[in-house]
């Protein structure tokens, strides 16, 4: 399968950390507000990773499905 997602949702969020959809919602409001990103705007995932402190790759790998 060649197609990788690079963008972020709250659902990942909530599977990545184990915490509320409404927890993973605020994180992705924080992250387009601290880039000044408009509503319609994504997040990427490298964004995520950078707000988080979390390693880039493997978050990459694990929301890809793939080994890091």
């Amino acid at each position: 399968n060649s197609f990788h997602c690079f963008c972020i949702y709250p659902q990942d969020i909530v599977w990545l950390t184990g915490r509320s959809e409404r927890y993973a919602r605020e994180v992705i409001k924080n992250i387009k507000l601290l880039h000044r990103k408009e509503r319609h705007q994504l997040v990427t995932i490298k964004e995520f990773c950078d707000f988080m402190g979390l390693p880039y790759d493997e978050v990459f790998a694990i929301i890809n499905k793939a080994s890091p």
